[in-house]
């Protein structure tokens, strides 16, 4: 019997550059790869169409659209991870210290649910002491689930003008999310160290985007979520295996990220399943809810797939 083709969207990357390329398959299923070359054009598609199969997704998008009645499930393949700490940027002629964005304006690249910008809160908030009910929030964008309302101290942008100019012409005070550029430096000062110090100090490794299947397919193929997990898991592996190996000829600096997170932790940069990373995503829901991007914390193991919650790959 032919093995259906899966639409699947997923970004080419290490970690996944193998199922890409053919030289790990799926056992059962086999992926038919849509490249969307805007990733979060492909995550507003699948919450609002449902127009894959198998999707890359970002970890809060996912939260938010299961609390609003998604039919897709989530397997613990947590594709891209990172640290936020240089995410918060400031015009470089104006000294700020993040204590100081209280009574601020802060703006956020698209929506106020986007994963880095729920991460980059929280580190204001842990770190740093800043009360979050105590600064506005500048939306860029809207949100990929239509039917969320961010919280009273969130308000759009407005058209006409962008995020840096808004930040250069000095009505806001820091921005979250759009990439460094001149003029502009990172409110936290050498952030890469600082999320370095996070993850030896408290174990912060915090997880972006992960993998999602239509329920429908859940339910009619029972194996699935499994066998969705185990190609991107044997994936990851091969990556991992040339990473650690120093068979990667021109590493990026995510691949040179993932070395330091080896070398910090003595263990897999990028571990799959939901036990070696429960304590990142209950801390990722406890934000969540403090944020009021959910209502209420829903219990980890019911937001992934039935035969994926004890998969360790």
């Amino acid at each position: 019997m032919t093995e259906p083709l899966l639409r699947t969207c997923t970004r080419t990357q290490g970690n996944n550059e193998a199922l890409k390329t053919g030289e790990v398959s799926p056992t059962g299923f086999g992926f038919d790869f849509e490249e969307v070359p805007v990733l979060v054009h492909g995550f507003r598609r699948m919450v609002r169409e449902l127009a894959f199969d198998i999707s890359e997704m970002a970890l809060t998008t996912y939260l938010v659209a299961k609390a609003h009645g998604a039919r897709f499930t989530a397997v613990p393949a947590f594709l891209v991870r990172g640290f936020h700490h240089g995410a918060i940027l400031r015009a470089a002629d104006r000294p700020l210290t993040p204590g100081e964005l209280e009574g601020g304006r802060v703006g956020v690249n698209r929506g106020y649910t986007v994963t880095t910008g729920v991460w980059a809160r929280a580190v204001l908030r842990d770190e740093y002491g800043v009360d979050l009910s105590k600064v506005t929030w500048v939306l860029s964008g809207d949100e990929h689930v239509a039917e969320y309302r961010p919280p009273g101290n969130a308000e759009p942008l407005g058209t006409g003008r962008t995020l840096e100019e808004a930040l250069r012409q000095g009505q806001l005070d820091a921005m979250i999310g759009v990439p460094p550029q001149e003029g502009l430096v990172p409110l936290i000062d050498d952030p890469a160290e600082a999320g370095f110090t996070a993850l030896r100090e408290r174990g912060l490794y915090p997880i972006n985007h992960l993998v999602v299947v239509k329920d429908e397919l859940l339910t009619a193929r029972p194996d699935l979520g499994a066998q969705v997990f185990d190609a991107f898991a044997r994936s990851k592996r091969l990556y991992t295996e040339r990473l650690l190996g120093g068979e990667i000829e021109a590493p990026t600096a995510v691949d040179t990220m993932h070395r330091r997170v080896a070398e910090l932790t003595g263990a897999d940069p990028l571990p799959y399943g939901l036990e070696p990373n429960r304590h990142v995503l209950e801390e990722l829901l406890r934000h969540a809810v403090d944020q009021r991007i959910l209502e209420r914390a829903v219990p980890l193991d019911e937001l992934f797939a039935p035969g994926t919650r004890d998969l360790v790959g």
